[in-house]
C-alpha cells in the first residue's frame, strides 16, 4: 500500500506543476504583463521560458520517480521566488490580502511536501527501481563442465 500511496502522492504533486506550466504558456502575453506589474521589466520571456522548463522538468522527474531530489530542487527554485514575489500578502491591498495569504500558505505547504519528498524512499514504483529490478543476472561463463 505504501508504494501505491507514494506513486499517487507524486502524481498529485506533479499535476499542479504541469498545469502551471501549461497555464503559463497558454497565457504567455498575460504572464508578461503580470511580470511587468511586479517590476520585472527586462527578460520577461527568458523568465517565463526558464520557469516553464523548471516546472516541466521537475514535475517529470518527480512523476517518474527518477532523480526525485533534483526534480524537487528544480521546483523549489521556481516555487519559492514566485511565492514571495507574487503572493507577498503583507504588501497587498486589503481586498486581495486574504486570498494571497491563503495562496502563500498553500505554496509554503507544497514546498514542505517537496522537501519531504527529497527524503530517501524505497518506493516500488520509481523508474530507477524498475530498471534495477528488470536487469537479468549475468550468466556465469566460468563454469566448466
Amino acid at each position: 500500500m505504501r508504494h501505491i500511496l507514494d506513486l499517487v502522492g507524486r502524481l498529485f504533486i506533479s499535476i499542479i506543476f504541469f498545469y502551471e506550466a501549461y497555464d503559463t504558456l497558454k497565457y504567455f502575453k498575460d504572464t508578461k504583463v503580470l511580470l511587468n506589474e511586479y517590476n520585472i521589466n527586462w527578460g520577461e520571456s527568458t523568465f517565463i521560458i526558464g520557469g516553464t522548463i523548471l516546472l516541466i522538468l521537475g514535475a517529470v522527474l518527480i512523476l517518474i520517480g527518477y532523480r526525485v531530489t533534483l526534480g524537487c530542487i528544480l521546483l523549489l527554485c521556481y516555487l519559492i521566488p514566485v511565492t514571495f514575489i507574487a503572493y507577498s500578502f503583507w504588501n497587498d491591498p486589503q481586498e486581495v490580502q486574504r486570498l494571497n495569504s491563503i495562496i502563500f500558505m498553500k505554496n509554503i505547504a507544497i514546498a514542505g511536501a517537496l522537501i519531504i519528498l527529497m527524503l530517501p524512499s524505497p518506493a516500488k514504483y520509481r523508474l530507477l527501481r524498475i530498471f534495477k529490478a528488470a536487469k537479468l543476472s549475468k550468466p556465469d561463463w566460468t563454469d566448466t563442465e
